[in-house]
C-alpha cells in the first residue's frame, strides 16, 4: 500500500471497517447452510432462505443506487451496516437459544438482503470521497486483497466456529463486524457532491442513460454478466464432475483453493500494474475463465483443471480493482452509485440464470454440453470487447477523474474539499 494511503486516516478507518465486515461475511455462508439444514434437513428450505436474501437485493438495487447518490454515502452505509448487524444478531440469538424457525431466519435474511441493496452502491462513493484519484487503484487493490484473503480463510474460520461453539456464533461475529464498521464510519467525513431533487423515475432513467452513453461500460457489463452466468454453470456442474472424474471431493476443494489463491494474486498484481488500456486488458484477462470450463468438458487431468482455475480467478482478481478504479474516474460523482447499481444488478441476475439452465442442459445433453457452451460464451464475450471502440480507447484523452480529495475525520476541521470535475469521456462501462 502506498505511503500516501498509509497517511490517509479516513481511508484507514474505511479500510479497517470494510475488512472486518468482509471477515464476518466470509464465515456466514457455511454457517447459514449448516444452520438451516440442521433445523429442517431440507435443501429446499435452504434454497428458500437464499432466495429470500437474493430477491430483495435484485429488486432494490436500482433504488439503492438512487439513495446513495441523493444522500451522503457515509450515512447510507452506516445505516445499512446497523440494519444488517441487527439481522445477523437476531439469527445468531435464535440459533444459540435453539428456538429458531425457518420463517424467522428467512425473514431476517430478506431484511438483510434488502439492506445490502442499499449498501453495495455506496462503496465507490466512499472511495472517491476519501481517496484522491492518483491512489484509487491502490486503494481498490488493497480492498480486493482483503476480499480475496477472507474468501480464502473465511470457510476455515467458519468451520472452527461451527465445530466448537456452533453456527450461531458465526452470526454474532458478523453482527459485531457490522457494528464496528458503523462506528468507524461515524467518525469519517466523506466529501459529498449534492444531487438536485427530481423524481425517482427521473433518477433511474438518468442513471441508465449514463450506462447507455458509454459503449465501454455497457459492453463490459454484458461481458461480466456472461462471465457470472458461466461461473454459475461451473459451480453447479463442477463438484459432481470432480467427484466422478477427477479423484473425489478433495479435488474440488483443491480447485476452489487454487481459485482463492489466484484471486488474491490477481488483486495484488492490480495494485502494481497500470496498463495503458485498462478495460481492454482486464476484459481479456477474464477470457481465461474459458480454460477451466473447457478442460472440465474435455475430461482433462485434475492438475490441469486446478492450474487453469487458479489462472482464471487471477484474471478476476486483476479485473475488479482495475474496473472499479476506471469507473470511479470516468463516471460523474452525482450518478456514480446509480451506474454501479446497474452493474451489480446485471452481474447478480446472470447467476441464478446459470444455476437454472446448467442442470436442465446437463439432463438433456450431458454435462459437457453446457460447459462447452459456457466456455465459448466467455471467450467470445470477453475477446469481443476488443471490437468496441470505447474499450480500445479507454482512457480517452478527454477522460476525467471525478476525484475528491481525502476526507477529514470528525476531529479535523469541519470542511470538505474536492477537486474540480474533469471532462467526461466522449466515447460513449
Amino acid at each position: 500500500m502506498p505511503h500516501r494511503l498509509l497517511r490517509n486516516r479516513a481511508f484507514q478507518l474505511l479500510f479497517l471497517g470494510r475488512s472486518l465486515s468482509l471477515v464476518g461475511d466470509a464465515v456466514v455462508p457455511a454457517a447459514l447452510s449448516l444452520a438451516v439444514l440442521r433445523a429442517t434437513g431440507s435443501t429446499s428450505a435452504l434454497a428458500l432462505v437464499l432466495g429470500c436474501s437474493m430477491v430483495p437485493r435484485l429488486l432494490l438495487l436500482p433504488l439503492g443506487g438512487v439513495v446513495a447518490d441523493r444522500f451522503n454515502a457515509r450515512t447510507v452505509a452506516l445505516t445499512t451496516d446497523l440494519v444488517r448487524g441487527v439481522t445477523q444478531l437476531c439469527i445468531g440469538f435464535q440459533l444459540l437459544s435453539n428456538t429458531s424457525e425457518l420463517w424467522q431466519i428467512a425473514s431476517a435474511s430478506a431484511v438483510g438482503g434488502a439492506a445490502s441493496a442499499f449498501a453495495m452502491p455506496t462503496l465507490p462513493r466512499l472511495i472517491t470521497g476519501t481517496v484522491p484519484d492518483t491512489d484509487r487503484q491502490a486503494a481498490n487493490s488493497a480492498l480486493g486483497v482483503v476480499r480475496s484473503a477472507t474468501g480464502l480463510g473465511g470457510p476455515a474460520l467458519a468451520g472452527v466456529l461451527i465445530l466448537t461453539v456452533g453456527p450461531g456464533w458465526a452470526f454474532i461475529l458478523d453482527a459485531s463486524s457490522f457494528a464496528v464498521s458503523a462506528s468507524l464510519l461515524a467518525v469519517i467525513r466523506i466529501a459529498h457532491v449534492p444531487v438536485g431533487h427530481s423524481s425517482l423515475r427521473t433518477d433511474l432513467v438518468e442513471g441508465w442513460q449514463e450506462v447507455r452513453s458509454r459503449d465501454w461500460y455497457w459492453a463490459s457489463l454484458i461481458t461480466h454478466a456472461v462471465w457470472n452466468g458461466a461461473a454459475a454453470v461451473l459451480t453447479t456442474l463442477g463438484p459432481a464432475l470432480a467427484i466422478r472424474q477427477l479423484g473425489g471431493e478433495q479435488t474440488w476443494v483443491e480447485i476452489l483453493q487454487a481459485g482463492a489463491v489466484g484471486l488474491l494474486l490477481g488483486s495484488l498484481l492490480a495494485g502494481r500494474a497500470h496498463p495503458r488500456r485498462p478495460i481492454f486488458v482486464a476484459n481479456l484477462g477474464l477470457a481465461t475463465y474459458a480454460l477451466p470450463l473447457a478442460l472440465f468438458a474435455a475430461g482433462a487431468p485434475a492438475v490441469a483443471v486446478i492450474v487453469a482455475y487458479g489462472l482464471a480467478l487471477a484474471g478476476l482478481g486483476f479485473l475488479n480493482p482495475v474496473w472499479e478504479t476506471s469507473v470511479q474516474a470516468a463516471i460523474p460523482p452525482g450518478v456514480l452509485a446509480r451506474v454501479t447499481s446497474y452493474d451489480w444488478l446485471l452481474s447478480l441476475a446472470a447467476m441464478p440464470l446459470g444455476y437454472v439452465l446448467a442442470p436442465l442442459a446437463a439432463s438433456a445433453w450431458g454435462p459437457q454440453a453446457p460447459l462447452w457452451a459456457a466456455a465459448a460464451a466467455v471467450a467470445v464475450a470477453c475477446a469481443g470487447t476488443a471490437g468496441v471502440p470505447g474499450v480500445r480507447r479507454f482512457p480517452a484523452t478527454d477522460n476525467v477523474a471525478n476525484s475528491l480529495t481525502p476526507a477529514t475525520t470528525a476531529s479535523s476541521q469541519d470542511r470538505d474539499e474536492h477537486t474540480a470535475e474533469r471532462a467526461r469521456i466522449s466515447t460513449d462501462r
